[in-house]
């Protein structure tokens, strides 16, 4: 009988060891448990081969009491198949772990809430190839503290089946090597117990992490049902963590050298789908599952409806890119106006040599002042993990996106601090409540955005004076009814009174002066404006 204490939320491992070997455990044994809860909840857990005749089982709950579970594999196996046991899950007054004291995120009503329904706020960072062995323990510890201290929330990270490179390439190997076979015939646990550690490690630190099943391109190579014995290893792995799912990276993307690339797109889309469906059916614990995409999430397969975040990439194009923001987050909430939208791609801190921390700013509130509930940042040198003295290198078409910085100067670079600084600011208020109002501001260029909370607030951000003009006035508001304006620098989160205005009688306020002739610093700023009470 075996049996184990935990606290709420947190994982318990349960082991088993076979009486006899199996040729090729990965496809050959379909190994789970069925756990009834103390409610009388009945749950199937997927199980995994760990390697040599070692099998698991991980699960977690946030149900107090006495959860027995019974094993069954298929075919049989002895030793592994019917194997009963139970798990007391307690309650930990000191829990101070979001992720374990209010459950994993998932998605209620449109919003990224915590499982108990407390507001989370999605500050992603891109760790694509986090799981390789060129970031090292040490490191991971060193980049987890410092996104801990800035308050990130999230990180993507690539499950073995990286972008940017071939399979097999040596740059994809962790400690354990690769995760399977160059003809995906056979898994390798020890690739996995690695990854285990740096998954662990993240949601321990309080940090949930976004895995990313496989780059879309690896739908060609492994085929359908092997992609669905992968990410059914996944959800054995994983799932009992406060995780995120992304079911693919690019999703639609052909390989990056494909001759055939319509009819690529057309296989990746129907077979991602398939995956998808797979996905939603094999997860007992019913972890929020997005895609990301070449654009829009939406469009990635053919039944949007099974995403539950709606992520988009919105281009690396530094100021050029950030119309495009506006524009992909209006038609995601036209197209499903109920998912929350991710901004999981952007403007790499660094990429081009451009892309700097003023582009940072200016993405990050692009992005949620037009709607989007949640942002990743995404800094050169961290996602494809380049190494002092030794790059990450060129990708399959011949281009490398960037041999510096290295990983260790990377995580420091100033865009980090500024979006961090943007999530402390608007965890002032109700965030998450935040309605795009761009018809508000009077302004000749595309470099100013505004959102409201109706009836409480109205934000205003206004790009650097290189790249906006400022806006002219305001309209749209109360009629003949005083306001006060706030400046809030959008560096390091302080906050001065302006001045009061009044509206006339159509609701409408101009500037007497020129806006970069009004501002207390020329930079880009953050307006407050509430109404004078």
């Amino acid at each position: 009988m075996k049996k184990n204490r935990v606290s709420i939320n947190r994982v318990v491992e349960f082991g088993f060891k076979a009486k006899m070997p199996v040729r090729n455990p990965f496809f050959d044994v379909d190994f789970f448990a069925e756990f009834v809860t103390p409610s009388g909840k009945r749950i199937i857990v997927p199980g995994f081969w760990d390697g040599g005749n070692e099998w698991k089982i991980r699960y977690s709950s946030d149900e107090p009491g006495i959860h027995e579970f019974e094993t069954k594999s298929i075919p049989s196996i002895e030793g592994i198949s019917e194997q009963k046991g139970y798990c007391e899950v307690k309650k930990d007054k000191g829990e101070k772990n979001p992720l374990y004291k209010f459950g994993g995120p998932t998605v209620v009503n449109g919003k990224i809430v915590y499982k108990n329904g407390k507001e989370f706020f999605w500050l992603g960072d891109t760790w694509w190839m986090g799981l390789c062995s060129r970031l090292d323990r040490n490191g991971f510890k060193i980049i987890t503290k410092d996104r801990i201290e800035k308050g990130f929330t999230v990180v993507q990270i690539v499950a073995g089946l990286y972008p940017d490179m071939d399979w097999y390439d040596p740059r994809g190997k962790n400690e354990g090597g690769y995760p399977y076979k160059k003809d995906f015939s056979e898994i390798n646990p020890a690739y996995f117990k690695y990854a285990d550690w740096k998954i662990g490690y993240l949601a321990d630190s309080g940090i949930a992490p976004c895995i990313v099943g496989a780059w879309g391109y690896y739908l060609k190579l492994t085929g359908i049902e092997t992609m669905k014995k992968h990410w059914r290893n996944l959800v054995a792995r994983y799932a009992a963590y406060p995780v995120i799912w992304c079911l693919a990276g690019e999703t639609i993307m052909p390989y990056y050298l494909s001759e055939t690339r319509d009819e690529d797109l057309l296989f990746q889309k129907s077979g991602w789908t398939e995956v998808a469906r797979y996905l939603k059916q094999c997860d007992p614990f019913n972890r929020p599952l997005t895609a990301h995409p070449t654009n829009l999430g939406h469009e990635q397969i053919e039944q949007p409806q099974l995403l539950d975040i709606n992520m988009l990439q919105t281009g690396h194009g530094s100021h050029q890119s950030i119309e495009n923001i506006c524009l992909s987050i209006e038609k995601a909430r036209h197209a499903f106006p109920e998912k929350p939208i991710v901004n999981g791609e952007v403007n790499y801190e660094g990429i081009g040599e451009s892309c700097r921390q003023e582009i940072q700013r200016m993405s990050f509130w692009a992005s949620f002042l037009s709607g989007a509930k949640g942002f990743t940042y995404g800094a050169n040198g961290i996602w494809q993990v380049n190494v002092k003295n030794k790059p990450y290198g060129p990708s399959p078409h011949g281009r490398s996106w960037g041999d510096t910085p290295s990983w260790d100067v990377a995580y420091k670079l100033q865009g980090s601090y500024d979006v961090s600084t943007g999530k402390k600011i608007l965890s002032e208020f109700q965030w998450q409540n935040i309605v795009p109002c761009p018809e508000k501001i009077i302004s000749k260029d595309k470099f100013s955005f505004a959102g409201e909370i109706p009836d409480t607030l109205l934000l205003i951000y206004v790009s650097p004076p290189c790249f906006s003009n400022g806006i002219e006035g305001l309209s749209h508001l109360k009629s003949n009814c005083k306001y006060q304006w706030y400046w809030v620098d959008p560096k390091d989160g302080r906050k001065r009174k302006g001045f009061v205005f009044q509206t006339d009688a159509d609701g409408t306020w101009k500037t007497q002066k020129h806006f970069w002739g009004i501002v207390p610093v020329w930079q880009d700023w953050l307006i407050q404006i509430k109404e004078e009470k």
